[in-house]
């Protein structure tokens, strides 16, 4: 949610900022139902400061046997007018605050206007793969090894869903103790959330009411999306709410949290043949990391998170790359994200594989996250930042080819061997 103090003050530059997402927007008849609703307001306590003065000489009027019939008229005349006031004002706040709800948040400066064509590369790490034998891609091999079962996935649940099998579920599970292990060695709480959440989570993370439809809704709550649940598309959709409403003590700034969970998203169009195997999906298991920050230190925690995705990669033994995304590739809630790619050989691109985000305080005015601040004596938003640290559905794809050998086999990365109990998967 963006502070309507900003776009009041600053109505040109807010919308020229937004422009550099591509939302283009007309603050003008905002601004005019914001000025109405403020002056309706104070002609509203102006009535009601003359009612209570009123009513509080009726009784005096009473014990000197003065006649009141008149003025009680005039307080029930007043009383009515208050009331439709009061309605106006309800109107008026709601459109205010629909219309500020609907808007995306503003890219931090230093991001680049556009989308993907804009992103900046900034740093490589390790070197592309060379095979002195013709490799596979990840379907074959995940197939061919029984670590994924793409048909019998296809099977129970349709298009974009897979059955992890044997070996390939040990390596699922060991990526995931891998993650867990690293976060909690840097001092981050685990936890473990619902995965179905109510409307309020999807608001407060910025995701509803604009992408309400891209989530897997329960058909049981009835029509009223308000008073459903879906089930959460990232645990960060659960993570940045857990204290909404809620004043936090400074001292407890930065608070720093992971959570596992199964993402559950709908996925717009059709597969590319390139994307066939575990690139999409609509369920796929993520670790994401949410921090609750001082804004003063944001942009620390920012790098945090950006250096412990990256390390985790790095210790797979992966080669990828580190992305700063233009302001219009940036998703609707965050002021700034950088990408972990990862090299796909067969594909002949770098995927997505963490997207790190400081969202700043908008998802701290949607949800009321605050916190005391000693310098200034006066309750302030949060600022919320978030990471995957990692979605396991791209590790394992530029882990198998990446790391495949001549006789099909796989090398399995020694940080994953004391779960795994094998070094390579053959």
């Amino acid at each position: 949610m963006l502070d309507i103090n900003k776009i009041r003050n600053n109505p040109n530059e807010v919308a020229a900022s937004l422009a550099k997402k591509g939302c283009i927007v007309d603050f003008t008849e905002l601004l005019s139902w914001d000025a109405s609703c403020r002056q309706m307001k104070s002609e509203v306590d102006k009535m009601k400061a003359e009612r209570n003065s009123v009513s509080g000489q009726i009784p005096k009027l009473k014990k000197a046997g003065q006649p009141v019939d008149e003025i009680f008229a005039k307080m029930r005349e007043l009383g009515d007018a208050i009331a439709e006031k009061d309605k106006e004002i309800n109107e008026l706040s709601d459109k205010v605050f629909n219309f500020i709800a609907g808007l995306p948040n503003t890219p931090d400066d230093d991001l680049l206007s556009g989308e993907k064509e804009n992103n900046q590369v900034i740093r490589v790490v390790g070197e592309k793969p060379q095979f002195d034998f013709e490799p596979k891609n990840h379907y074959d091999l995940c197939t061919k090894l029984g670590l994924i079962d793409y048909e019998r996935g296809v099977k129970l649940a349709g298009n974009g869903y897979w059955i992890y099998r044997n070996k390939g579920a040990i390596l699922e599970w060991a990526l995931l103790n891998f993650f867990v292990e690293e976060h909690l060695s840097d001092g981050y709480e685990f936890i473990l959330p619902p995965h179905m959440l109510g409307y309020n989570c999807g608001f407060g993370a910025g995701q509803f009411p604009k992408f309400q439809d891209e989530v897997y809704w329960l058909a049981d709550e009835g029509c009223d999306r308000k008073k459903g649940h879906f089930m959460l598309p990232t645990a960060e959709t659960a993570l940045v709410n857990m204290y909404a409403g809620e004043i936090i003590d400074e001292a407890k700034l930065p608070m720093k949290f992971f959570a596992y969970t199964p993402c559950y998203r709908k996925e717009a169009g059709t597969y590319r043949s390139e994307e066939r195997g575990m690139i999409r999906g609509h369920q796929f298991n993520k670790i994401e990391m949410v921090q609750y920050a001082h804004p003063e230190h944001s942009m620390e925690a920012f790098e945090e998170l950006v250096a412990k995705a990256s390390r985790i990669v790095e210790k797979l033994g992966l080669h990828f790359r580190v992305s700063k995304l233009a302001a219009g590739d940036c998703s609707a809630s965050m002021a700034r994200t950088y990408d972990i790619e990862i090299w796909i050989p067969s594909m002949g691109i770098y995927k997505e594989v963490s997207s790190v985000s400081n969202a700043n305080d908008y998802q701290a005015r949607r949800n009321n996250t605050k916190f005391r601040n000693s310098k200034t004596g006066k309750n302030e938003f949060v600022h919320t930042l978030n990471g995957s640290g990692l979605a396991t559905s791209r590790v394992i794809p530029a882990l198998v080819e990446q790391l495949q050998n001549a006789d099909g086999s796989i090398t399995v990365p020694e940080c994953l061997r004391k779960w795994t109990g094998f070094d390579v998967i053959k």
